[in-house]
């Protein structure tokens, strides 16, 4: 079955979700790119000399799913660990200068996760990361369930966004969702390999299909439309949300219904923050009161606009509706 939705029930939905408030719990991160000219390999090893022209700050993970709940219109606290240093700083002051919230990024003692590309003639030379991956320590993981518990208790929706970088623990998935479920709002989960299942509750559950293979250790046929329910039992979230790249996504629900959304990309530039995009549609449509299948669509969209941009771009509501109406998408 394929999943659609009409272009009236799209504006309702972005009108709907707008000025809702949305948790964000996971790993921030800040991304910077230096880019410039090679003319020449150097004397002391065999590698080019890239003369930096320009130096770039985005942001990344976390924080680029922040940055996309903004452009929606929606409200947004970003639960995560920074360091006490000046990529902190950084991304405190461009996640403050586009009005998502700050007071709810936790300074730990280990640096701010940076990842930071070299480019030369729009390649990508090298990539080096600054980072701490290790799971964070009891003490810390004490403050961040308070400061948790207090962005759930005024949030429409929650997303947790995992990176593999030491703030998504069982611990603080579990507690996360708890809150979540008691206050009854909608979660959104982007998942890596290394707590899996501990997610169980969620509303949607987000993986990749090499995501979902790693973990189950199998290949999961998507083809084959029966194995899918017995996935998201195992799972034991409410939706599957599985993201194929080219190919769309399928939605899966805990009754065992299955439905296709085919990808709307009508050019792929850079696939770069597509994911992000994806979550933070999913969350906003959510709170704003759309179905999983509802939000899937919508989200698709927008994933379909934000591979035609460069980087780790944001898709606004308007944007949707001018896509839909050029492109005729009237379900």
């Amino acid at each position: 079955m394929s999943l659609t939705l009409t272009r009236d029930r799209l504006a309702t939905l972005l009108d709907l979700s707008r000025n809702k408030r949305i948790a964000i719990v996971g790993d921030a991160m800040l991304d910077v790119y230096l880019s410039g000219d090679v003319d020449r390999v150097s004397p002391e090893a065999p590698v080019p000399i890239v003369r930096v022209r320009e130096r770039k700050h985005a942001l990344g993970g976390a924080s680029n799913v922040a940055q996309n709940v903004v452009a929606l219109g929606c409200r947004c606290d970003l639960v995560a660990a920074v360091g006490n240093d000046r990529s902190a700083e950084t991304l405190r002051v461009m996640l403050s200068g586009m009005g998502a919230g700050v007071g709810s990024l936790l300074v730990v003692d280990r640096p701010t996760t940076v990842k930071t590309r070299v480019v030369a003639r729009s390649q990508q030379l090298l990539r080096v990361d600054e980072e701490d991956d290790a799971d964070l320590g009891p003490a810390d993981i004490t403050k961040l369930l308070s400061v948790i518990e207090k962005a759930v208790a005024a949030a429409d929706a929650l997303v947790l966004e995992d990176y593999n970088k030491g703030v998504l623990v069982a611990e603080v998935i579990e507690f996360a969702i708890a809150q979540a479920r008691t206050k009854g709002i909608p979660i959104v989960v982007d998942p890596k390999y290394r707590n899996f299942f501990a997610y169980r509750g969620a509303t949607i559950f987000k993986p990749n299909r090499r995501e979902l293979n790693a973990a189950l250790g199998a290949t999961v046929h998507v083809d084959d439309e029966r194995s899918l329910p017995d996935v998201v039992r195992r799972l034991d979230v409410q939706n599957l949300l599985l993201t194929l790249g080219e190919l769309g996504m399928v939605l899966v629900s805990a009754q065992g219904e299955v439905g296709r959304v085919p990808t709307v990309a009508r050019e792929v530039y850079d696939v770069v923050g597509a994911g992000d995009t994806v979550t933070a549609y999913l969350a906003a449509m959510l709170a704003g009161g759309a179905t999983a299948a509802e939000a899937s669509v919508v989200a698709n969209i927008a994933a379909g606009i934000e591979v035609g941009k460069l980087g780790a771009a944001t898709v606004s509501g308007r944007e949707l509706l001018e896509y839909v109406d050029a492109h005729a998408l009237h379900h």
